[in-house]
């Protein structure tokens, strides 16, 4: 063993003869071990958030939409779903039409947002047979609805209750505008989880949609859905290319990016605290080494008057420094990654309300292996930058005036 990395060990112990840490250097270990562990859990939980809230967008939305251009909607939807359909990475395609209304029930009475949907195809597209919570799938038809969960409970609707739909596109009578209702008994409930969605959404089949909506032989658009959601992006461009003016395309992060991009600035954030904990363990290792080169500095100028080099002294503090650093950050990330992996498998901390206040009951946790290689080269890296100034310092020391020193 080379002297510096012994003197080194040595200067991390307690008093004389001591075989164990000093308290002092505890603590500097106790605080990287901290800065690291918090950093690992708090990135878990905000990739969690973030792949949950995605799952269920894509779950409840298409990859792609297409639309065209002006206020008249599709009414070559079935050639064109034909078309794309026959595109390579497309798994299926499905017509849907869009609007605006207003829901009465015996309780109570809101606007909500009607989606016309072929339920044969919907179920292709998006998880509505999986979002089922009452009620069933196959008694959904011309005369029925499936509400979001929320909406259900503001309206004090449940299955088979009869509900009225109020549509904006009335019919022109001799004394004016008549409100165009329809009844519709409710076939199901959904909940996606996600309350906007099941607080203002409601389905009812294409026909229906057209009738309340004066549409005709016209949808609002056409859904896609692609064999890979990462690839959505590209996509959207090669379907615009093949399809040409009138119609536009766009992906599922396109038409959430106001979402994901507060979701993304979140990240930064926290992560920008966190790190600034990193950053106060490293300036509590750089004060715990300028105290250590005061304290040695009789001893430092013994071993220069035996003829160790600059840089050799500047080892003893490195070396010093990088071992707080490297166990913190060692024990740190045990500790973040058994939280987290305890967390994703027991469910150890649930959220409150299960679920009716957030729109999940647990805290979700996904680890990613280049996140925590980031932060421990980044701990390490700053540890290591904490120790230059000391070790300089114990370095550039007279010998003479530190044998003098008292």
């Amino acid at each position: 063993m080379r002297y510096p990395l012994f003197i080194a060990l040595r200067y991390l112990r307690g008093g004389r003869g001591s075989p164990f840490l000093s308290v002092i250097t505890l603590i500097s270990i106790g605080g990287v071990t901290l800065g690291v562990a918090a950093l690992i859990i708090t990135l878990s939980v905000m990739n969690g958030f973030h792949e949950d809230l995605r799952n269920k967008i894509v779950g409840t939305n298409a990859h792609l939409v297409i639309l065209k251009e002006g206020a008249e909607g599709l009414s070559n939807y079935k050639e064109l779903g034909e078309e794309v359909e026959k595109m390579e990475h497309v798994l299926a395609t499905s017509p849907f039409i869009f609007g605006q209304a207003m829901i009465i029930s015996s309780q109570s009475s809101l606007g909500v947002v009607i989606r016309g949907i072929d339920i044969s195809k919907e179920i292709q597209i998006t998880d509505l047979d999986e979002n089922i919570i009452k009620g069933k799938l196959k008694d959904f038809g011309p005369n029925s609805l499936i509400l979001g969960k929320e909406l259900a409970m503001s309206l004090g609707a449940d299955v088979n209750d009869l509900v009225k739909v109020i549509s904006p596109k009335g019919i022109a009578t001799p004394v004016g505008m008549k409100p165009k209702f329809k009844s519709f008994k409710v076939a199901g409930i959904f909940d996606t989880g996600m309350y906007e969605y099941d607080s203002t959404l409601a389905y009812v089949t294409l026909d229906s949609a057209r009738a309340l909506f004066g549409m005709g032989n016209v949808v609002t658009g056409l859904q896609v859905k692609i064999d890979d959601i990462y690839q959505a992006d590209k996509m959207d461009k090669r379907i615009q290319k093949e399809l040409g003016y009138p119609y536009w395309v766009r992906n599922w992060m396109e038409l959430n990016s106001n979402l994901f991009a507060a979701l993304r600035m979140e990240k930064i954030t926290m992560t920008v605290i966190l790190v600034l904990i990193i950053l106060v363990a490293a300036f509590n290792i750089a004060s715990v080494l300028i105290m250590k080169v005061i304290r040695k500095t009789k001893e430092i100028g013994i071993l220069k008057a035996m003829g160790a080099q600059r840089k050799s002294i500047m080892s003893i503090f490195i070396l010093e420094g990088l071992f707080i650093g490297l166990v913190g950050t060692l024990l740190g990330t045990f500790i973040g990654s058994l939280i987290c992996f305890l967390q994703d498998k027991y469910h150890l901390v649930k959220l409150p309300g299960g679920g009716e206040v957030y729109y999940i009951s647990i805290l979700p946790i996904s680890m990613r292996g280049n996140d925590i290689l980031l932060i421990i080269l980044a701990t390490i890296g700053i540890s290591l930058l904490a120790t230059i100034y000391p070790a300089w310092r114990g370095a550039r020391l007279d010998p003479v005036e530190a044998i003098r020193y008292e």
